[in-house]
């Protein structure tokens, strides 16, 4: 009868399985004895399925535990292989004791949890930001006010905001000695600032950042110092200072203001510096003048004296030539600088000459007949007359007049 026949007998299919009820799930309790029976074997057991199957304790049982053995040891002690980068250090740690610090390479310490490794980077640099957060996605910067307000010395608050670099100058200060070295440095730095921008007025933060960020590194460093953090503050930059928003209009105008006095006594400084040296100079020369005109006429005076007393030596030896010659040299210096009218007494019209020197000193003198003034009495010259000599009378022909 074929297999799908119905009330076959055998109720086989035609690979030779069995259908129904005998076909089910794999006995557990029968693969677990089998897996004894396959170790047993492998370590000498008895091979068997029944419940007096156990491990031997023969030859080749104890290779096998010893192979094991050994495996296990060789895992264990190549466990303790470690790698040190280049800019790292490795701390030691014997059952939490710093043991050694290893420098870069391969190195190889008892495994755990005898001796662990601590690997600590000691040349990259650490930023850390008060004042503000810098979010690196999208290029922006958060204020964190309870941290950049602070109260300057006249009593003003200022925003300021700094950056911090540090760098790890020892290893096993810096593992033992903080535990959260951001937050230490943080709270360190906060307060370094406030003590540098306490003690300082509000205008000397402003002009003197540099100066600000130098005192604020030395006091850092020195608390850092005093804590043994292994830290070492490369640079702390000030990035902004400025008054709160709610105050920046007055502030501006406080800073507009000072700044016009500053321009105002550089401008009257200038001024002074131009006009006090001009008004040395004029002092200067005025005294300079005053001693000439001095020297001038003390010496034209002692001229005067020492002439006066010569003519008067000469006068004694010849009053009348001598009192005559003093006529003329008189005469002449009086008449030549005075504007001369020469009359022709002799003619009965009283013909006026013209005054030529006059005429041929002005410029674009025009042509034509010129009526010359009236002659007065200081224009006009006579010989003087003098009573009991023989020369009572002065001829002006000796003077070449006409």
């Amino acid at each position: 009868m074929t297999w799908n026949v119905p009330g076959g007998s055998g109720n086989k299919d035609p690979w030779g399985q069995r259908r129904g009820s005998e076909q089910g799930p794999p006995d557990l309790d029968q693969i677990v004895k089998n897996l004894q029976q396959k170790l047993g074997g492998l370590f000498g057991g008895k091979k068997g399925g029944g419940p007096g199957g156990r491990f031997g304790t023969g030859k080749a049982g104890g290779i096998g535990i010893g192979l094991i053995a050994i495996v296990v040891v060789s895992l264990w002690l190549v466990s303790g292989f470690y790698i040190v980068q280049q800019g790292e250090r490795g701390v030691v740690l014997r059952f939490g004791e710093k043991s050694e610090i290893t420098e870069a390479g391969l190195r190889w310490h008892l495994p755990y949890p005898i001796e662990t490794v601590e690997k600590v980077n000691v040349e990259k640099v650490h930023p850390i930001e008060i004042g503000y957060r810098s979010n690196r996605r999208t290029g922006t910067q958060t204020k964190v006010p309870k941290e950049s307000l602070m109260l300057t010395e006249d009593e003003n608050i200022i925003d300021i905001e700094f950056a911090v670099q540090y760098l790890v100058k020892d290893a096993s200060d810096f593992l033992f000695n903080v535990r959260d070295p951001g937050a230490t440095i943080k709270q360190a730095t906060e307060s370094a600032v406030r003590e540098i921008v306490g003690r300082s007025n509000l205008d000397y933060v402003f002009e003197n950042r540099a100066d600000i960020s130098a005192q604020t590194q030395a006091l850092l460093q020195k608390i850092l110092d005093g804590y043994k953090a292994g830290i070492y503050i490369r640079t702390v930059e000030m990035q902004s200072a400025a008054p709160p928003a709610e105050v920046k209009a007055a502030f501006d105008d406080a800073v507009k203001a000072r700044e016009d006095k500053e321009r105002l006594k550089n401008e009257a400084q200038a001024y002074a510096n131009d006009i006090i040296p001009r008004a040395r100079g004029g002092a200067a020369r005025m005294i300079e003048e005053a001693e000439g005109y001095k020297a001038s006429v003390i010496a034209r005076a002692e001229g005067d004296a020492r002439r006066f007393t010569q003519i008067a030596n000469e006068y004694i030896k010849a009053p009348a030539v001598t009192r005559e010659r003093l006529y003329l040299d008189a005469m002449e210096q009086v008449l030549s600088n005075t504007t001369k009218i020469f009359i022709d007494q002799k003619a009965g019209n009283n013909i006026l000459y013209l005054p030529l020197d006059k005429i041929i000193s002005a410029p674009g003198t025009l042509a034509g007949p010129v009526q010359a003034p009236p002659p007065s009495a200081a224009d006009t010259v006579a010989p003087p007359q003098k009573a009991g000599s023989s020369r009572g009378r002065f001829d002006l022909r000796r003077r070449g007049v006409q």
